[in-house]
């Protein structure tokens, strides 16, 4: 396809009588008029049908843009930074996703802009701190990129909703809590190069935040109990990094009022956390339907509770309380627990629940039972060396 650098808008308006409707009008709208009532463009937005080439610096020159959208082609080169003079008022969407587009992001005076989409390009360099100055920004994507450096400080987005930046080269420790809008929703981080410990007050700081991903990066220490009873936090993704414990509250009990924890999802899996499996914990997430603590070094036996929340019994609604979801997804499989099989365990059905105890030390875990697969327990001399009361 032919590239978008022979489209001059600023020496020629698409919406003007040289490009009528015999002539151009794929992709463009002109749902504006100008003091003079003259038509002006509003949207340029391309199919996914692979155009190449690069991108024109005269697409800023249209003063009346509200949506610039070129997703899924084969756009390359720099994306042109809007000229200091310049200020597009009206733009609230650019969506340039999954392109070939490389080099640094530009710093623009976008003060309408809402949603900016850059994910799946080429683009090197560190998230540029001008960013912050995009006031009207809710959603920003530049996940699958090259980026590298920190989180710049961000605490001006005061509507900023969504941020994802996974799949890049980030590095450095998290970014305090007060360098992020208390308005986010979603944080996703995942495989990064980002390492030190999870703070508690970074949780504590983003009191709407219902996803966040951290998985796949360096961090280490413990993980916040705060995580466990945050107010709005659904779905909470730590997977493959390097955390060794649990912090504990102390305790772990539902709350009376059914209040607490929201969380739906909890994936741990692949870290080193030690220790047993908290007694308690898993009742002060009524919400729970997937817990993945698979590859760590939990040791001790499983609690009955945690079998409980995974039985048919209790999928029935005999065994536990009102408003307390039944756990479909439980994964255990990779450490070092010890013990018989929990008794609720073993009228579990294949296809009720997802389930894994393999490569554990557990007493006996025949085949029989569906969670068995996928692996023999360990040997007891491993286990004895890591826990030595197994006999």
């Amino acid at each position: 396809m032919e590239g978008t650098s022979s489209w001059d808008f600023a020496a020629a308006d698409p919406c003007d009588s040289l490009f009528s409707a015999a002539h151009f009008t794929c992709g463009f709208r002109c749902d504006a008029y100008d003091h003079a009532g003259l038509a002006r463009v509003t949207d340029v937005s391309l199919d996914a049908a692979g155009y190449s080439g690069s991108l024109s610096p005269s697409v800023w020159s249209l003063p009346y843009l509200q949506t610039l959208d070129a997703n899924e082609n084969r756009l390359s080169g720099r994306i042109p930074s809007l000229p200091p003079s310049a200020s597009l008022l009206q733009l609230r969407r650019v969506a340039l996703s999954r392109n070939a587009f490389s080099d640094e992001i530009p710093a623009g005076n976008f003060p309408s802009l809402e949603e900016l989409y850059l994910d799946g390009n080429r683009l090197s360099g560190s998230i540029p701190a001008s960013t912050a100055s995009l006031p009207s920004l809710r959603r920003l994507e530049l996940q699958m990129n090259n980026l590298s450096g920190g989180i710049p400080d961000l605490r001006s987005m005061a509507v900023l909703t969504y941020l994802d930046a996974s799949d890049n080269a980030i590095s450095g420790p998290l970014p305090p809590a007060s360098s992020l809008p208390a308005s986010l929703v979603e944080l996703s981080l995942r495989n990064n190069a980002l390492e030190g410990t999870l703070p508690p007050a970074l949780v504590a700081g983003l009191p709407k935040l219902q996803v966040l991903d951290l998985s796949h990066n360096r961090l280490s220490g413990r993980v916040p109990s705060a995580l466990f009873s945050h107010p709005a936090l659904e779905q909470l993704t730590l997977s493959h990094n390097r955390f060794t414990s649990l912090q504990s509250p102390g305790w772990w009990r539902p709350p009376a009022d059914g209040g607490g924890s929201e969380l739906v999802a909890v994936d741990l899996g692949h870290n080193r956390l030690g220790g047993t499996l908290p007694l308690g914990w898993v009742g002060a997430m009524p919400r729970l339907t997937a817990l993945t603590l698979e590859n760590n070094r939990f040791s001790g036996m499983i609690p009955t509770e945690y079998a409980m929340r995974v039985a048919s019994s209790y999928r029935a609604g005999s065994g536990g309380g009102a408003g307390v979801s039944p756990l479909a997804r439980l994964v255990l499989a990779g450490n070092y627990l010890y013990g018989p099989i929990p008794g609720p365990l073993t009228g579990v059905k294949e296809g009720e629940a997802t389930v894994s105890l393999a490569n554990n030390c557990l007493f006996h875990c025949p085949k029989t039972f569906f969670f068995c697969h996928g692996g023999h327990q360990k040997q007891p001399t491993v286990c004895r060396g890591f826990n030595p009361v197994i006999p």
